[in-house]
């Protein structure tokens, strides 16, 4: 039947609300169509240590032991099987060489122990009494002697053999803040990962060691190497011989974590391969073009930051909204296109206590400081798990 002017006038005047509304529904980023992983599992088969993927969650509970219990809770609502937890050289033999405090230690490896969730442990942080020039401190750089920290290795393996599922040694040696603000050099870090390997290993066979999780750069200065030259120079040293699985970071930056690391090249998402969550396969091609596809890669620090204040992050800072997205997508995606080869991958963070908005950690976070979580741990926790 032919339409009327009023007909129509109603049938436009509709069709102009409706697309209003859809215009005003929330939304978040859409899964770009993700082009195919390359072949990242190489001729041998993988030795399997984490499953794949396997699900941790970075707190930082040492100076706030009456949290243990609460934390380790979140932990195991959220379905996560795997804690990250720094245990600091100068808390613990901070003194003198030889004399420890186990206080802090004891109690988070008992309450995980209780909660029954496994903890991957980071070993860095040297006691004054080990640094190679007196009165010259440095956060976190090499000892003048690498046994003192080969030994120090071994007395933990040894105390909590059994206990503690992995050890990982040091944090982002690619950046000169990490290594004593002296260049980075992976042939050194080789060397520092190759003593405590051997201790480890010495104390406690089946505790798992992680190198180093490496920063994901281009810059190569004098204050930072990229994470991709770093890991040929630590395999051209020999470093295959003195870890079990390969330790990764992967911040998302601005990007979705399907993008291909190619876009990523793209100003508009920071211009380099470097700033993909996929720039993990970056990394993995050189595992297994050095004939080390058989081992596992684990990332050691992932997530997608809130912050608007630090101008630093604020460029490729998203919405709450988003980074609960994103960090679900990660997961999935790795569990599509990585398995077997991908092992723990870790979310950043439950907050410090301490922290505010100033720090630029509090923003990563996906539980506050109070222990209020955010849209994040929510969505993380209603996640289906592999």
């Amino acid at each position: 039947m032919p339409k009327t002017p009023l007909t129509i006038i109603i049938l436009f005047c509709v069709l102009f609300v409706l697309g209003l509304l859809a215009a005003c529904q929330p939304t978040t980023s859409p899964a770009p169509t993700a082009t195919p992983a390359p072949d990242l599992i190489g001729p041998d088969p993988i030795n399997q240590l984490f499953n794949s993927p396997d699900y941790g969650v970075h707190t930082l509970m040492w100076w706030k032991p009456e949290r243990i219990e609460t934390e380790m809770s979140l932990v195991t609502d959220m379905g996560f099987g795997w804690v990250k937890q720094k245990f600091p050289w100068r808390e613990i033999e901070g003194i003198e060489k030889g004399q420890y405090d186990w206080y802090r230690p004891d109690r988070i490896v008992d309450k995980a122990e209780q909660a029954g969730v496994k903890l991957v442990v980071r070993l860095d942080r040297q006691p004054f009494w080990s640094e190679p020039v007196a009165n010259q401190f440095k956060d976190n750089q090499p000892p003048a002697n690498l046994q003192d920290f080969a030994d120090f290795c071994g007395v933990v393996a040894a105390r909590y053999k059994g206990r503690i599922g992995a050890y990982e040694v040091w944090n982002e040696p690619n950046l000169s803040r990490e290594w004593g603000e002296k260049m980075p050099n992976p042939a050194e870090y080789t060397e520092l990962l190759k003593v405590c390997y051997a201790a480890i290993k010495a104390a406690d066979p089946d505790a798992i060691v992680i190198s180093a999780g490496l920063a994901p750069t281009g810059t190569d200065t004098a204050a930072a190497m990229p994470d991709t030259k770093f890991l040929e120079g630590m395999y051209a040293a020999g470093a295959a011989d003195y870890f079990d699985v390969l330790g990764l970071n992967a911040p998302g930056y601005k990007a979705p974590p399907e993008l291909d690391p190619a876009e990523a090249e793209d100003p508009a998402y920071g211009g380099g391969r470097w700033f993909a969550f996929r720039h993990v396969e970056d990394m993995r091609e050189i595992m297994v073009a050095n004939g080390d596809g058989r081992k596992q890669a684990a990332i050691l620090e992932m997530g997608w930051t809130l912050d608007q204040i630090n101008p630093d992050y604020a460029w490729f800072a998203v919405d709450e909204a988003t980074q609960a997205d994103y960090l679900v997508r990660a997961y999935q995606y790795a569990a599509e296109n990585w398995q077997p080869w991908m092992g723990l991958m870790t979310t950043i963070y439950f907050a410090d206590y301490h922290w505010t908005p100033e720090n630029e950690q509090y923003w990563w976070a996906i539980v506050l400081p109070d222990g209020t979580p955010r849209e994040a741990y929510n969505a993380l926790k209603d996640m289906p798990k592999t």
